[in-house]
């Protein structure tokens, strides 16, 4: 099930094809969440899942943390995946050493460069920071690893402080510049904007690290990704510090639909979200896009007859895709139609009137504002008088 009238407006909008990489950064900035501790072991599975999916990159977490953080990372790079494993590190060199100790692929060596986290946070001038900034992806190129250099609250520095920046990391022969939008100040135009620029001053490739505090994380990676961004950070469900990242199973679907994007196998986001709701003790909200339980839920009468005429009315795509499934809810919006089919595949055949008066018992029960499950609606049908019920069988 697909519908590509949308890709009329891309083609009026001149959208060229994206060249694009995930970096999945829920092992790391996902625990930063307040309340989140992830196990190795419930690291590694999730490490197990991502890889699965296609995810290109994996950061496994912050080395210098803890031995137990340093044995996880370890764990997780032991693996032979097929996904690059990386590390966070701040700009010290024995953040280096403690991730080149797990045998990570890649590093992202970061520091604050705004105004506000230079006096407030590092007390340290702008070029004291740069410098130590440099030394350190200096120093862990030397030893092998790719870098990716990361200003933290870039999207508050003095831009033309960072273009500067960026070219220096590259001069230090940094593989990646990152912008970090640190407390999601962005907008998709700002965004794409800053990219852009961004792209004039450097010639290797951005990475695009969205937070969402204004509920603008997806937007805004899906316009750095089309201004030219190549690594697109996620975390699964969108969980991570404050209110959290962009979700990785909406940018996968967002990249799919939008960009024709399919080497992912989406087929396994809802079971991968699930997981990580399990283990981060996050609840899903039931209204998220893609994973939520009412993602292809449906109760209103008018809908559910469309739906099960023909899904696409209702569904733009198939919950079949994401490893979901489709859920008719009874309810107070449930119409004749929807009860039909409902009891009808419960294996009882009622008549038209008996259908009627079923639709005003459960718009009665409703009342107590909640859906009606089968075993509840069963009841009411043994419960309705004079009715000449074809009961299932065994």
């Amino acid at each position: 099930m697909q519908d590509y009238s949308v890709n009329q407006f891309l083609a009026l909008a001149g959208s060229p094809p994206l060249n694009i990489e995930i970096c999945d950064v829920t092992l790391r900035d996902g625990e930063q969440m307040p309340g989140v501790v992830f196990r190795a072991d419930e690291k590694l599975d999730i490490a197990l899942r991502l890889d699965e999916i296609g995810v290109e990159i994996i950061e496994a977490g912050f080395p210098v943390v803890s031995k137990a953080e340093s044995a996880a990372v370890r764990e997780v790079c032991s693996q032979g995946l097929k996904a690059k494993i990386s590390a966070l590190s701040r700009s010290v060199k024995k953040d280096v050493d403690a991730a080149l100790d797990c045998g990570v692929d890649m590093i992202s060596v970061f520091i604050a460069t705004s105004d506000l986290h230079l006096k407030h946070k590092l007390r340290m001038s702008c070029p004291e920071a740069i410098k130590c900034a440099l030394d350190t992806v200096e120093y862990a190129k030397d030893h092998g690893l790719i870098v990716r250099f990361s200003a933290e609250d870039a999207t508050r520095t003095d831009f033309e402080i960072l273009k500067k920046l960026y070219k220096k990391a590259e001069e230090y022969h940094a593989d990646y510049v990152s912008v970090a939008d640190t407390v999601g100040i962005m907008n998709p135009r700002t965004t794409y904007y800053m990219v852009s620029e961004i792209r004039k001053a450097v010639n290797i490739p951005i990475c695009m690290h969205c937070h969402d505090d204004l509920g603008l994380a997806l937007a805004n990676t899906i316009a750095a990704a089309e201004a030219g961004a190549k690594q697109l950070h996620t975390t699964v469900n969108g969980i991570g510090e404050r209110s959290g990242n962009t979700p990785l199973e909406e940018l996968l679907l967002a990249l799919r639909i939008h960009h024709q994007i399919e080497r992912y196998d989406l087929t396994k986001l809802k079971d991968l979200s699930q997981l990580v709701e399990s283990y981060s003790g996050i609840p899903i909200a039931r209204n998220k896009a893609v994973v939520g339980s009412n993602a292809f839920a449906h109760e209103s009468g008018i809908h559910v007859a469309a739906v099960l005429e023909e899904p696409r009315t209702y569904e733009l795509y198939s919950p079949e895709m994401v490893g979901a499934a489709r859920h008719i809810i009874i309810g107070k919006h449930t119409g004749a139609k929807a009860l039909k089919y409902i009891t009808e595949r419960m294996g009882y055949h009622l008549k038209d009137q008996e259908i009627c008066d079923l639709a005003e018992r459960v718009k009665m029960c409703s009342e107590f504002k909640r859906a009606i499950n089968c075993d509840e609606l069963r009841k009411l049908i043994l419960n309705m008088e004079n009715i000449d019920v074809i009961y299932p069988g065994p």
